[in-house]
């Protein structure tokens, strides 16, 4: 029986590929699409993540076939074709990704044979023939990095001739757009890790771009910090490049979450246990002489979070073991589909050292979450969620920030809530609230 979300949160796959894509350094996405495709994807992922876009091409600028009625009798492929063309001659890209939306879908245009075209001529020109109705954004994420492992990234060199010096990772799990504060959090994630005598993969800050994602394969070591996404692409990335993954099951906000981290990336790196140490006391020295200076100014709060999983298990931790609220309510509003990817979401939350569990409830629909919000028996007087439940927070006359997907009430472009500095920036927000 069909239905319909209210509200839903992301856009369908082509749109979570075209975010994705326009995060990278100097890469130009080109839709086979109807028209309407390029700029409906774009203020799904990009319009909901705090007013921040593409710089290199994005939006209405992106090369587009624009499907017609023409197209979807006769097929689409000639006007790809040019479409191509005219993009490879404008647009000074390294890589450019030909995406299909759901009329090239349905009418069957073979998009590959059109791209493999321009590879002859010395383009690299990449078809990803995923159309819109395959799935959500976040799936999105994952067909990217399924065509990278599957077409760009090459065999690992020998150690001398690679000629790196330090341990590569590679960090994965941070969606670009769908999490509003990504650049921010790679930032600092990047930060940690370095400091740790590593070399970082972000991926979308730096300007890292295709040159990095080729040569990705020669790490040590894949990051995933996420709960449940990237499963199929990191046992597809070990199967084929011999790189074990580490999954961190959600975003570590404050001290103690990210010191957890340090030490569990540390064992799996067999990093020098001394300089581990140093890295922990100074970064936990540098965050708690800070709350210090805050004790007594923020009163007690009995809280509810809303948003995507990996975001709510980390504030809610956050909150709870370093800032002694008392959670009342988690909202997961990702839509989650493999049971062992829930029973991990529900352990982190429940596993808190000085606080009882809050009530956990799985909803994607906005009414849905409203009413779990609205309804909830226990007293709440904080609600930190997205822009979608800021009207059921005036509504009950309680405390609420706006911290999770989608978010187009603030301007954010490095900010982030992650790791032992992020949680000052939260913890500042917080008040500002009051």
């Amino acid at each position: 029986m069909s239905f319909v979300t209210e509200n839903p949160r992301g856009g369908c796959v082509l749109a979570g590929i075209n975010s994705v894509l326009g995060a990278l350094h100097r890469v130009c996405p080109i839709l086979h699409s109807g028209p309407g495709c390029c700029m409906q994807t774009t203020a799904a992922e990009q319009g909901n993540s705090g007013h921040k876009h593409a710089c290199f091409v994005s939006g209405v600028s992106l090369p587009s076939s624009n499907m017609l009625e023409k197209e979807v009798v006769f097929g689409g492929v000639n006007k790809l074709r040019t479409t191509i063309e005219g993009a490879v001659e404008i647009i000074d890209a390294d890589a450019y990704f030909v995406l299909t939306g759901c009329t090239a879908g349905i009418i069957g245009d073979d998009i590959a044979s059109v791209t493999d075209e321009f590879v002859q001529k010395g383009y690299r020109v990449y078809a990803i023939d995923t159309p819109g109705f395959a799935g959500d954004s976040l799936l999105g994420y994952e067909t990217v990095w399924n065509t990278f492992i599957d077409r760009l990234i090459l065999p690992p060199r020998p150690a001398a001739e690679s000629g790196r010096t330090k341990p590569l990772v590679n960090v994965f799990g941070i969606v670009p757009y769908h999490d509003p504060y990504w650049s921010g959090t790679l930032e600092e994630l990047d930060r940690i890790l370095s400091r740790l005598g590593l070399e970082v993969n972000t991926f979308f800050t730096k300007h890292q771009g295709i040159d990095v994602i080729e040569r990705c394969s020669e790490a040590s070591l894949n990051i995933i910090v996420n709960p449940w996404l990237f499963k199929g692409p990191a046992e597809k990335f070990e199967k084929k490049f011999g790189v074990p993954s580490l999954r961190f099951p959600f975003v570590p906000t404050g001290a103690s979450d990210t010191t957890r981290f340090v030490r569990e990336l540390a064992a799996a790196l067999s990093l020098d246990s001394a300089l581990v140490e140093q890295v922990i006391h100074e970064e936990e020295d540098y965050v708690y002489s800070y709350l210090a200076q805050s004790i007594g100014a923020l009163s007690w709060k009995r809280f509810a979070v809303a948003g995507d999983a990996s975001s709510v298990i980390g504030i809610t931790r956050y909150l709870a073991n370093d800032y002694s609220f008392s959670p009342v309510l988690a909202v997961i509003t990702e839509t989650i589909f493999r049971p062992e990817d829930k029973e991990r979401i529900v352990a982190q939350i429940q596993e808190l050292e000085y606080a009882a569990p809050p009530k956990i409830v799985f909803a994607s629909d906005q009414w849905e979450i409203n009413q779990a919000i609205r309804n909830e028996p226990e007293e709440i007087t904080l609600l930190v969620g997205s822009t979608n439940e800021k009207e059921v927070a005036l509504e009950k006359g309680i405390q609420f920030l706006n911290a999770t997907f989608p978010l187009n009430d603030r301007l954010v472009f490095n900010r982030t809530y992650a790791g032992y500095r992020g949680s000052l920036t939260f913890t500042e927000d917080l008040y500002d609230n009051l």
